[in-house]
């Protein structure tokens, strides 16, 4: 509690002289009035001694209710003001001093209404800022570790490789575990760019017109030789003359990372589909594949950065492919979601606003 300083107590002093002029002021007319006019209509005669002792009497009765006002008002502001202000501003220093539990509780008295809605608002950004917070720690954390794992690969690769006489099929074979790792750390590093960029609006969606079932047709071509190489069947449904007005770069993106997890979780001799449909605002995008499937905890938390619902297939990703592909969905307004059963596969539907 501070202790009351000399320009506190002066600003009181003078509080109370104002309110006690006042207060004595208006007593004082009041009287006036009432005793004319009493003595008016009862012929009274007012002597000087009469109007000395009354005058007395008022005096002191003025002092006795400014301060029983004054009393009051100090209890009011006590309770009403400066109770729930030290709440408040002992909160948001909890928040300042970086504690986000903070949780203001409603103050039950009438006429709280207004601190009410403030403690609601900081309890909110309390909230929010965990929530941030907790983010920012995870995505640290993640990070770290998705480096560490090709950051040893190559360590360990590249010390076989200083071995003098190593057999040539064993150097290029090291040598290509070096160069998948350092390929994967930098499919991370420039997933996670483009995520930041994408999260805080760096990136600015190009809206073009352009025919969808083109576009998805050209995208799942790039992955003939790995279909191919799994002799996957491809089976696909695409209806013709979908055109949608968004940015072709950002949505080819969201097509390369579901072909390349559909690919990826199908075993071989599997199915892949992809299916184009149209309602009369919306495109719909189906793409299917026959892989492990996931269970529906999983599928709750594939769209979050780094979450990696497979770890067999850890090796082959970052966990950052679908948050990008969730963020650009938002970005062009549209939706996506998953449905999946273990061991039959899964079904990711994107809905995006058709010309």
């Amino acid at each position: 509690m501070k202790k009351p300083t000399l320009k506190s107590i002066l600003g009181s002093i003078s509080s109370f002289l104002l309110f006690f002029l006042t207060v004595g002021f208006i007593v004082s007319c009041s009287m006036m009035l009432f005793v004319n006019i009493l003595a008016d209509t009862m012929e009274l005669t007012l002597t000087q001694e009469n109007i000395a002792t009354a005058a007395k009497v008022t005096f002191w009765n003025v002092i006795l209710i400014t301060l029983l006002f004054k009393l009051a008002d100090y209890i009011r502001r006590k309770i009403m003001v400066e109770r729930p202000t030290k709440i408040i501003t002992e909160a948001t220093e909890k928040i300042m001093s970086g504690d986000f539990s903070v949780c203001i509780k409603p103050m039950q008295s009438s006429g709280m209404e207004g601190f009410n809605q403030i403690a609601e608002a900081i309890n909110q950004m309390a909230e929010e800022l965990g929530s941030v917070e907790t983010l920012r720690t995870d995505f640290i954390a993640n990070v770290s570790h998705e480096m560490k794992t090709p950051l040893a690969v190559m360590q360990n690769y590249g010390t076989l490789l200083q071995v003098t006489d190593l057999p040539d099929e064993k150097r290029v074979e090291y040598a290509k575990g070096v160069t998948d790792a350092s390929r994967r750390l930098a499919e991370m590093m420039t997933n996670i760019l483009k995520l930041n960029r994408l999260e805080n609006q760096q990136i600015f969606p190009e809206i073009t017109e352009f025919d969808l079932g083109e576009q998805l047709c050209e995208c799942l071509l790039q992955f003939e030789n790995v279909w191919e190489k799994k002799n996957i069947e491809i089976d696909t449904d695409i209806a013709e003359d979908i055109k949608v007005a968004a940015d072709a770069e950002l949505l080819s993106l969201v097509w390369n990372n579901l072909f390349s997890n559909a690919f990826k979780f199908t075993e071989e001799g599997g199915t892949v589909s992809l299916s184009l449909t149209a309602t009369e605002h919306h495109a719909i995008i189906r793409v299917r594949d026959t892989g492990c499937g996931m269970t529906a905890e999983i599928g709750a938390h594939i769209f979050e950065k780094f979450y990696q619902g497979d770890t067999s297939h850890s090796a082959q990703g970052n966990g950052l492919g679908l948050a990008l592909v969730k963020r650009v969905i938002d970005i062009m307004q549209g939706e996506i979601g998953v449905e999946s059963v273990v061991g039959k596969g899964s079904t990711f539907t994107v809905k995006i606003r058709r010309v």
